[in-house]
């Protein structure tokens, strides 16, 4: 009984700062406390090697990662939510270019610079932009390779003509905080993959199945009550949706595709 009532960890990946993190997920944490009846204690890593240590340790009971994070923790992990982002459960991964740049084919990138939004662990704006490269029969090396801090980024830079197409979420060039600082009727997507669920919630395989149930209620109920919507709003994402884990079979044929048998991003 006294191991039942132990605080459970929630561990975010550090896309953010550490301080962000903590004000968008915290109202998350408590509310989960308040539903659960159970401490939810929220884990802030400075970076993303020591949340790693934190998945592959298994010291998160409840942890919120990206798409490729979850492929390689499966073994530890069970995911039982996705992320509703902009009130689409699901994005596709795709390539930008500008309108005026006279490409129409993706092979017709060959040679060119492609600038992607975030580093090799990014699904959307790398792993699944990578796909769509080696379905047009080009490898690493048949073009050169830039990245951006984020997704952003590096349509502005497509934008700005550093750089002939870019790697992002189909959603990208709709988002208002690129609208406002480009006029995206200039770009074009020039390819995309089928959509692809957005970030996962797992908790520990360990975890007792009816607490797991619990977990995974409480956070796709989240949009009917007044906390929950306070809570949805702070982490800046419009839903939780149920998902398992062959919800992630398109992710990981991407994966697989891209880095090889072991899918590990070198």
């Amino acid at each position: 009984m006294q191991a039942a009532d132990e605080p459970l960890t929630l561990g975010v990946f550090p896309r953010n700062k550490a301080t962000e993190t903590i004000s968008m997920y915290t109202p998350l944490a408590n509310h989960l406390s308040e539903r659960l009846g159970r401490k939810v204690v929220l884990v802030t890593s400075k970076d993303f090697d020591a949340f790693w240590t934190g998945v592959t340790e298994r010291r998160y009971d409840i942890v919120h990662y990206n798409q490729y994070h979850y492929i390689h923790s499966a073994q530890s992990y069970r995911v039982i939510a996705h992320n509703e982002e902009f009130g689409k459960r699901a994005v596709a991964g795709a390539l930008y270019v500008r309108k005026d740049s006279g490409i129409k084919d993706v092979s017709q990138l060959r040679g060119r610079t492609i600038v992607f939004g975030g580093g090799k662990d990014a699904m959307l704006s790398y792993i699944a932009p990578r796909f769509l490269l080696m379905q047009a029969g080009l490898k690493e090396g048949d073009f050169k390779t830039e990245f951006a801090v984020n997704p952003p980024n590096a349509l502005l830079a497509l934008h700005f003509r550093q750089a002939d197409a870019a790697g992002g979420g189909d959603i990208l060039h709709d988002l208002a905080a690129v609208k406002k600082v480009m006029n995206t009727d200039e770009v074009m997507i020039l390819a995309a993959t089928e959509p692809l669920l957005f970030l996962p919630w797992a908790v520990k395989r360990t975890m007792p199945q009816q607490l797991a149930e619990s977990i995974q209620a409480i956070l796709i109920d989240l949009g009917n009550s007044g906390p929950g919507k306070d809570a949805l709003k702070a982490a800046r994402t419009t839903g939780i949706r149920k998902a398992g884990d062959a919800d992630y079979d398109p992710h990981r044929k991407m994966t697989h595709a891209v880095f090889g048998p072991d899918g590990i991003a070198r």
